[in-house]
């Protein structure tokens, strides 16, 4: 049976361990996290497919939130070395760097030199999932994705130009928005050469939102980009970029606007994670679930490393998941999963605002 890890990090895993950080002054906790070595937090059984069974632990590497935005980068790569040492020590063959991922630099690549077992950062399987995320946004709001207008804020982009790629197949209105046009061009002359869809180029944020059915924000510059008044009733926003940039007032303001972040992965077996880390029973995010089914599959490498996102091992990890019956659940917006109440008031408030305008 292979063993992996999950590196994670977030704060209430000193809770977890140490009841008695409960009772400590957060600047005094985040004192002590950043002496802290790395720990086992829990033990994740029961995940199998029709194939195999795999089990794994929980390594907490000891940094809050916020300092993993403040500290160097090399007091942050240490850290992580050693939770992936503990790992190692632990019996795990490789390992899922989690929440981790965002604030890595070079995307593990460093990390993985440093260290003898296979790292993956889950980036592929998290953006294969973007997309069904956004194919299952269409479909709960009504959208006809093959006649809507796809918007790609951050084109020229890892993630977003494998999103553009992607989604090119299966809609026929693609617009792509970039800082730099020559990426633009680029990226349209490869999706006219893979799918045969030209893709529009537009510099002119204010009509491309007004005109947009889905948006997908692949650029931390989202905030400054979408302006709640320029939006569509009706509008689909998939905002997948960590930390996620699209503003609370949205929301706030546009009741009849959609905004997703990621989707709920439903992880087959009987899962049990012990552990409360911000997700149902047996589920957790897409980047988590990566490390699971390479493990799963016995692909015992370091399959998403770097900040270059592959097309090749997006399909790839999609198909594994797949096979391995990993399954999008629940869509989530601001860290909740949505409901279909949700949805429905969010498409009753589009109808009402459409036919006011």
């Amino acid at each position: 049976m292979n063993k992996f890890s999950l590196i994670l990090h977030p704060l209430q895993d000193y809770i977890y361990k140490y009841p008695a950080a409960s009772h400590l002054p957060k600047p005094v906790l985040e004192g002590l996290a950043r002496v802290l070595p790395p720990f086992k937090l829990s033990e994740i059984k029961g995940v199998f497919s029709s194939t195999d069974e795999v089990e794994g632990d929980i390594i907490c590497c000891p940094l809050t939130a916020k300092q993993l935005l403040q500290l160097p980068e090399q007091v942050l790569t240490a850290k992580i070395i050693k939770a992936i040492r503990l790992a190692q020590k632990n019996g795990a063959q490789i390992v899922g760097l989690g929440t981790l991922t965002s604030v890595i630099a070079d995307g593990g690549v460093s990390v993985a030199k440093e260290v003898a077992l296979p790292v993956t950062t889950g980036y592929s399987y998290t953006v294969f999932s973007a997309l069904e995320c956004v194919k299952k946004a269409a479909e709960q709001m009504g959208i006809d994705l093959p006649r809507a207008n796809v918007l790609i804020l951050g084109a020229a982009n890892s993630m977003g130009s494998v999103c553009a790629r992607l989604l090119a197949k299966d809609c026929s209105y693609l617009t792509l928005y970039a800082r730099y046009r020559n990426y633009m061009e680029k990226l349209s002359a490869q999706i006219m050469y893979e799918t045969g869809l030209a893709a529009k180029l537009t510099r002119n944020i204010k009509s491309a939102l007004s005109e947009a059915d889905l948006i997908v924000v692949a650029t931390k510059e989202g905030d400054g980009l979408l302006e709640p008044e320029y939006l569509k009733p009706g509008a689909v926003i998939c905002n997948f970029v960590e930390p996620h940039t699209v503003s609370a007032n949205i929301t706030q303001q546009r009741k009849d606007i959609l905004v997703i972040e990621d989707g709920v992965i439903n992880v087959p077996g009987k899962p049990d994670f012990n552990l409360d880390f911000g997700f149902p029973a047996g589920k957790c995010s897409a980047g988590m679930a990566e490390v699971m089914i390479l493990a799963l599959e016995n692909r015992i490498e370091s399959f998403s490393v770097g900040k270059e996102v592959k097309i090749e091992r997006v399909l790839d990890i999609g198909r594994l998941a797949a096979k391995h019956c990993f399954k999008l659940g629940d869509l989530r917006s601001r860290g909740k999963s949505l409901t279909r109440r949700d949805i429905e008031r969010i498409k009753r408030n589009a109808r009402s605002n459409s036919l006011a305008v």
